[in-house]
């Protein structure tokens, strides 16, 4: 029998952490057909891969991407797959698009994940045509997927459509027994139509879009520990993970999760937890030295299943002057980011009560827990209309003028038209050492990219790339910290494991969903900075990643959707090659496995 595609003499990762080997992949109807250290007979195959040299990996898995517009827009979701990426999960943080309806949903999403308000409504009023889970299911399964998609039901979407978005933003507002039984069948329903879970947000810094409830924090954060307890029953039941973000102002926050997720206290079955976030974050720089050993030793104790997800790169961010969300971590900087109209932003910027409420803010938070450091020495600024200013910090500014770095830092913005000045600034991961420690940390698994979010703020797409890049410099320098099969595992069956997700192996009999790596190409092309204009997104820039001499090829369901820096004719418009990967079918167990 012929194949329909040949990846010859490649070194071949399956996903599972075993040690690579040399091997010829067929592949045929979209599965690994053979696997085999001898050559394959290539008659009849017309896609041949001359891989000598390269890597074949199973495709890489994102499991915290923020696609749930774009993937109506786009669907082949490019900027993930040109990457080796080729399973997504949308629903993250409390935000789906489920239940709600079209402007709750807008008014949900977008402030969050800054992301446009109109394009966010414009792709749901276009294209929203479900009311139900399954509907959505069967309705994101009839795109033209690039990548496979799965999803979580968000918690802020389904307490808005029982309560509506008003009630389900007010603190004097409790659900009555009837609305939290209606949360648990609706959740329940999400569940049966094979979405892998719930997602939930703890903590009170994103807040709402839109004019009616503009500024409320999001409805997930107003939920009592009764509510949370009341549908983690359901996902227990259901086996199902629940990924959220503890508030890290409480202390007892985090506690409360391995509580809720441990099997002790008369409970049946623990619950698969997914929380953000593990950092090497420069505003505490001791954490680090704990956080892993905290986590294994309750989940030791407490018989508990939480793993905290991790960004395996630096975590550098970029703003548009104040447009960053660390802002909404003061109510003064929320009142700044609440105003849309540039003149009167900058009209608050420069009132001197305005600075004296945000300065007073800003100090009593300096030393508070936060992943921002709120360093002005280390924010530099990229580009501004004054060009004297670029390359240097707000706080050398304020050095030079004698003033707090925060007044520096707003007069540059009153001085210049707040959106013109571009700075940059690196919140964590930023010491190698502890880096590679997070990486092999057995109590956190790879996420966090935020993939379709904050588009002129991060570009975490190839972040799978650069942590390979990162192992392979350790073996070229000859401080190795880990193995490229431990790395490649942790990108790929591990996280769809724990996840319950049918993807990231690729061995005899698996969907071949796979990346071509050159190795030699793992260079500083993954680790530099480029924009690239969103048509869908009415041609605004966004921060991407380019890299393309890195993946040799990426291919989803059997087919090679990007060789070479190109997509597939059609790709994402009138070819599928991806598909809704429903809960149930679960993992493949991963003999051999890493851990």
């Amino acid at each position: 029998m012929t194949y329909d595609v040949i990846i010859r003499d490649g070194l071949w990762f399956d996903g599972t952490g075993s040690a690579p080997q040399t091997r010829n992949l067929g592949i045929r109807d979209g599965v690994v057909a053979s696997v085999s250290s001898s050559p394959l007979d290539e008659t009849g195959c017309t896609e041949i891969i001359d891989a000598k040299g390269m890597w074949v990996v199973p495709g890489f898995v994102d499991v915290h991407t923020h696609y749930d517009a774009e993937v109506l827009l786009d669907p082949g979701l490019r900027e993930s797959v040109r990457h080796g990426v080729t399973t997504v999960l949308l629903g993250m943080c409390s935000l789906s698009t489920v239940y709600a309806s079209t402007d709750d949903a807008a008014d949900l999403f977008s402030r969050v994940e800054a992301v446009p308000r109109k394009f966010v409504r414009g792709a749901l009023e276009d294209n929203k045509t479900w009311t139900t889970p399954a509907e959505y299911v069967a309705a994101i399964d009839s795109l033209p997927l690039g990548p496979n998609v799965s999803s979580l039901l968000g918690h802020s979407d389904l307490r808005t459509a029982v309560l509506g978005l008003d009630r389900a933003t007010d603190h004097s507002v409790e659900p009555t027994d009837a609305e939290l039984d209606k949360m648990a069948a609706m959740l329940d329903d999400a569940l049966g139509a094979g979405m892998l879970g719930m997602s939930g947000m703890d903590a009170a810094i994103d807040k709402l879009d839109g004019e009616r409830f503009r500024s409320r924090a999001l409805p997930s954060t107003f939920a009592t520990w009764r509510e949370r307890r009341k549908l983690i029953k359901v996902l227990r039941k259901r086996g199902r993970i629940l990924q959220s973000a503890p508030n890290v102002a409480k202390a007892e926050s985090g506690l409360l999760f391995f509580l809720s997720s441990s099997p002790m206290f008369g409970l049946r079955k623990g619950v698969r937890m997914s929380l953000l976030v593990s950092a090497d974050a420069k505003s505490m720089p001791l954490a680090v030295h704990v956080f892993g050993l905290g986590t294994r030793l309750l989940n030791f104790v407490l018989r508990s299943k939480v793993r905290f997800q991790h960004l395996p790169v630096p975590f550098e961010l970029y703003s548009d002057g104040i447009d960053l969300p660390v802002f909404e971590e003061f109510g003064a900087g929320t009142a700044a980011l609440h105003l849309r109209d540039q003149l009167e932003r900058n009209t608050l910027l420069a009132d001197e009560d305005y600075r004296r409420r945000f300065r007073r803010q800003f100090d009593r938070k300096k030393f508070g827990p936060s992943l921002w450091h709120k360093d002005f020495h280390e924010a530099v600024i990229v580009e501004c209309p004054d060009t004297t200013l670029i390359g240097k910090s707000f706080g050398a500014i304020a050095d030079e003028r004698r003033i707090h770095p925060l007044d520096a830092f707003l007069d540059v913005l009153v001085e210049n038209g707040e959106r013109n000045v571009r700075w940059t600034t690196t919140v964590a991961n930023h010491r190698p050492k502890q880096l590679n420690k997070l990486a092999t940390e057995p109590s956190i698994h790879m996420g966090f990219s935020d993939a379709g979010a904050h588009l002129r703020n991060m570009a975490f797409y190839n972040s799978s790339l650069r942590l390979l890049k990162r192992v392979l410099d350790g073996y070229r320098d000859g401080r190795p910290f880990m193995t490229i099969e431990h790395a490649v595992y942790r990108l790929t069956g591990e996280v769809s494991e724990w996840f319950g997700l049918d993807a990231g192996t690729l061995r005899e009999g698996d969907r071949a969903d796979f990346v071509v790596i050159d190795p030699a190409a793992l260079d500083d092309s993954v680790d530099s900075y480029h924009e690239e204009k969103v048509p869908f997104y009415g041609d605004l820039s966004r921060m991407v990643n380019r890299n393309d001499a890195t993946v040799v090829a990426t291919g989803v369901g059997g087919a090679i959707v990007f060789r070479d820096g190109e997509f597939r004719e059609g790709y994402g418009k009138t070819v599928k090659s991806g598909r809704y990967l429903r809960a149930g079918a679960g993992h493949p167990q991963l003999v051999g496995s890493s851990v």
